[in-house]
């Protein structure tokens, strides 16, 4: 069942928020199938998902997932874009999973300060034929894991509870007790898309999109910084 404390986002939702592709996040959750030819003979594979999202077993139209998996695939994202080989990636997740005993090990605190150690053990249980490349990886790694990649990140118990998107800002928050976990203005929680929409049907008038929703003009000033942010990821 769906629950408000998880969040829930389409593939399409979740994958603009983080600024990766929704076919790569696709393969990321659920896997997917490759075929290899050896002597002739073509053979096809499959490869396991990273791990499984929240709702892998609810009946949906579309394939959705949690706040949890939302942040998880973020940090993912993070290690992709700075060259840690997805083995890594894999393989590090396994190994910080089965020290933490938790479904999301890279945004938990203990992550946050044990990743580098938890990298070299996951670097270990890699098979030099595996992978050759492990050098570059490391030097990937070090370069990512730091603070501002769980800068926005608020916890509780440990645990990723809120995350504030905006660079330097608190004005926007993705909170999933709040709208679902869709992102909204930290004052008066009205969801950024909203405000946005009416923004522009407005003809770019904060004031009057300001006085629809009974909000401050910061706060559309707030949602349309963030909303024009993540039209620029989709672009790229």
């Amino acid at each position: 069942m769906f629950d408000i404390g998880r969040g829930l986002y389409s593939l399409g939702e979740a994958a603009s928020l983080i600024g990766v592709r929704r076919a790569q996040l696709k393969r990321w959750l659920y896997g997917y199938d490759f075929a290899h030819t050896y002597a002739g003979r073509k053979k096809t594979y499959h490869s396991e998902p990273l791990w499984h999202p929240a709702y892998v077993d609810e009946p949906t139209k579309e394939r959705t997932i949690g706040f949890a998996d939302l942040l998880e695939a973020r940090i993912v994202n993070e290690f992709v874009k700075h060259g840690v080989h997805p083995l890594v990636v894999r393989r590090c997740l396994e190994k910080a999973r089965e020290i933490f005993k938790t479904d999301y090990p890279l945004t938990s605190t203990r992550f946050c300060t044990d990743g580098r150690t938890i990298y070299a053990e996951a670097l270990a249980d890699i098979r030099e034929h595996e992978l050759l490349d492990l050098r570059s990886s490391q030097f990937a790694f070090r370069d990512v894991i730091k603070p501002s990649l769980y800068a926005g990140i608020e916890y509780r118990d440990g645990h990723a509870s809120r995350w504030f998107p905006l660079q330097r800002s608190r004005s926007v928050v993705i909170d999933p007790d709040v709208q679902f976990g869709k992102p909204v203005t930290t004052l008066s929680q009205v969801p950024t898309g909203a405000l946005y929409a009416c923004y522009l049907a407005e003809r770019k008038s904060r004031s009057a999109a300001a006085k629809t929703f009974d909000v401050s003009p910061s706060e559309v000033d707030a949602a349309v910084r963030f909303e024009t942010s993540l039209a620029r990821e989709v672009s790229h």
